[in-house]
């Protein structure tokens, strides 16, 4: 036995029930209960969206921020090597030694960035004197 509800409803919702319920197969019960179940559920449903509309804005402003500071570094990385390019001479090709301490070097920066990135340490926060290795 399902338990027995009284509402009271104005003209106009009065008389567009009694129209949907006078095709055959139908009821004002299973009209009404099916009515509210829906609204039930799209007021759940506003709720879950709602709770993810702050978190989507969120996560949007931070990866805002990621982009910007992303765009800093490689404004500012561009420009170094810019610099370095334009103002550090070439090594003359007699100059084997040099080149060789040059590909060394390079060598050990490029391992040294492999080794921050593997540990999640920051750039600002080196391993050891701060020196690189």
């Amino acid at each position: 036995m399902k338990p027995r509800h009284h509402l009271y409803l104005d003209e106009e919702l009065t008389a567009r029930l009694d129209m949907l319920a006078s095709k055959p197969g139908t009821s004002k019960s299973a009209i009404i209960s099916d009515a509210l179940r829906e609204y039930l559920n799209r007021r759940a449903t506003r709720e879950v969206d709602d709770l993810l509309k702050h978190r989507l804005d969120r996560l949007s402003n931070q990866l805002g921020r990621i982009e910007r500071d992303a765009t800093v570094l490689l404004e500012t990385l561009s420009l170094f090597v810019r610099y370095q390019l334009t103002v550090t001479a070439p090594l003359p090709e007699a100059d084997k030694a040099a080149q060789v301490v040059g590909r060394e070097r390079f060598r050990r920066f490029v391992d040294q960035v492999g080794r921050q990135l593997a540990t999640g340490r920051s750039i600002d926060t080196p391993a050891g004197d701060g020196e690189p290795s």
